[in-house]
């Protein structure tokens, strides 16, 4: 069996560092804003480029206590993208935001800044690219806008730890940033996890009372904040794998690269780096308009695969009737040929070869 992503090999590789870790953690006692969070926060800061990282619960509660840091709130208008995981959209909600869908540049199946300019409206507050897959987005251009109408630059970094762009890491860049740490993610947890990132001392003092109830000072509470705290295991863990977050990055870049070298003469597109930034494939998403007889292939072979994301936000029963008449033909096509394959810094050559395989065979039979 091939998985999507081998998270034992990983963990078989650091597994001595970490359980030292959570033995002295256990042994210490100091399970909540212990001195590993408070450490992984600063190395993480130090990482990214940026002055302050706030660890949080959740990747999702990074984006949720992002935008309340930045001041969005009830009716405010917040341009993104409907082809996400859905907490992108879910953190705006949260807020009393409206979430306005845009549509996606067909090779990056990033948000398109060209589909961002249309879209703005008197009562647009904030845009929330996606540096989807691991690629970042056009921040050039976002950016670009977000100035010249003085509106908030929110990023979701929650597939993108260590990508960058012009010389920055993603994060770095908008007003605020969310990572998310899921397993899977190219930095991941043992759990859930998240951070929230920012160059504002003013955002970062409203964010560490928001992610701990409110709270500077402790039982002395300001604002109706919180509990989304990291836990001290989880910090552990983190700071073991961000050592060798570069050399995961790398690892999954090389194997993205030989998937389209081993792929380019089939009828199919592979993964697009527009050289804007440095793509480090959180996944190795390509299009192929015979995806259902490539998925069969690969699942009776035992090898992982997936479809992120089969439903577009904006198509999703929690949101249709809403967006009944937002047409996004771009993103719609994409979501109905997209077909993600294993990746992972562990992936071995010889098993995308034997994966490359079982693909030539359907497409060109």
């Amino acid at each position: 069996m091939i998985p999507m992503v081998n998270l034992k090999a990983q963990y078989v590789e650091i597994k001595d560092e970490i359980e030292r870790g959570l033995a002295e953690t256990i042994e210490n006692c100091s399970f909540i804003l212990g001195p590993n969070v408070q450490a992984f926060e600063k190395e993480a800061a130090d990482y990214l480029g940026v002055k302050h990282a706030i660890a949080v619960a959740s990747g999702t509660d990074a984006l949720h206590l992002a935008l309340i840091a930045e001041g969005i709130g009830a009716g405010d208008e917040v341009i993104t993208t409907a082809f996400t995981f859905i907490a992108t959209a879910e953190a705006i909600k949260y807020v009393g935001a409206i979430p306005v869908f845009v549509d996606i540049d067909p090779k990056t199946f990033n948000i398109s800044p060209e589909a961002i300019e249309k879209a703005i409206t008197p009562k647009t507050k904030a845009v929330m690219p996606v540096h989807l897959f691991g690629q970042p987005a056009d921040m050039a251009a976002i950016k670009r806008l977000c100035d010249r109408h003085d509106l908030k630059l929110i990023e979701d970094c929650c597939q993108s730890f260590g990508a960058s762009i012009d010389g920055k890491q993603t994060g770095a860049i908008g007003h605020a940033a969310g990572f998310s740490f899921f397993p899977s993610k190219n930095l991941g947890a043992f759990g859930d996890g998240g951070l929230v990132v920012t160059n504002s001392d003013e955002t970062a003092a409203k964010l560490k009372m928001l992610h701990n109830h409110g709270s500077e000072v402790r039982y002395y509470h300001d604002v109706i904040g919180y509990n989304s705290r990291l836990d001290e295991m989880q910090a552990v863990i983190l700071r073991a794998k961000l050592k060798r977050i570069d050399q995961y990055n790398k690892g999954r870049r090389h194997a993205g690269h030989l998937y389209s070298e081993l792929m380019a003469d089939l009828p199919l597109t592979t993964p697009f780096e527009d050289g804007l930034g440095e793509h480090v494939y959180h996944q190795y998403t390509l299009l192929c308009d015979r995806r259902d007889e490539v998925m069969k292939a690969l699942q009776d072979k035992q090898i992982g695969c997936a479809v992120y994301y089969p439903v577009p936000l904006h198509r999703q029963n929690v949101f249709k009737e809403e967006y009944a008449g937002v047409s996004l033909p771009v993103t719609e096509f994409v979501a109905a040929n997209c077909l993600s394959l294993p990746i992972c810094p562990s992936l071995e050559d010889d098993t995308i070869r034997e994966i490359v395989a079982v693909i030539r065979g359907v497409l060109t039979s």
